[in-house]
């Protein structure tokens, strides 16, 4: 299951990416925004990563107008890799040599084409191993070491 979250800033690309998911029969979790209100994204990154920190959900998809901010809440939590991704490359490697397990996207640069694209190239994609265990083995070792 993927949980996604955004702030009001992310809200219709949310609701873009949950009308292609009920398309193509993909389970999520919708954490919210729920309308265009101002919201602040560190609540929504952060129950997003909480239900993959918990095992509630696989994967997690945050929209924010760059992602930026997202991303920094998403990566404040032990075992989240999150990146925010801008093309089907970005996707690809970030998948490839980083497993990451949070995709961060921004709402006010990317059309919901480019958007399914992302997201397929990120599902689409696995985890190298090799060279690139053993980097996210030290990103481990640095997370057990300050986040306490």
């Amino acid at each position: 299951m993927i949980a996604l979250g955004s702030d009001h800033g992310g809200y219709k690309l949310k609701e873009e990416i949950k009308k292609y998911f009920d398309e193509i029969g993909i389970e999520y979790k919708d954490f919210g925004a729920y309308d265009e209100i101002r919201s602040d994204y560190p609540v929504f990154a952060s129950k997003v990563a909480k239900s993959i920190q918990s095992k509630e959900c696989d994967n997690g998809i945050l929209i924010c107008k760059t992602g930026f901010g997202m991303t920094l809440v998403a990566n404040k939590y032990k075992g989240i890799r999150c990146a925010p991704c801008y093309n089907e490359e970005n996707a690809k490697q970030a998948k490839e040599h980083l497993n990451v397990n949070v995709l961060a996207l921004p709402a006010s640069t990317l059309s919901i084409s480019k958007v399914i694209g992302i997201i397929r190239m990120w599902l689409g994609s696995s985890f190298l191993g090799g060279r690139y265990s053993e980097r996210l083995q030290m990103i481990e070792e640095i997370e057990n070491e300050n986040m306490k």
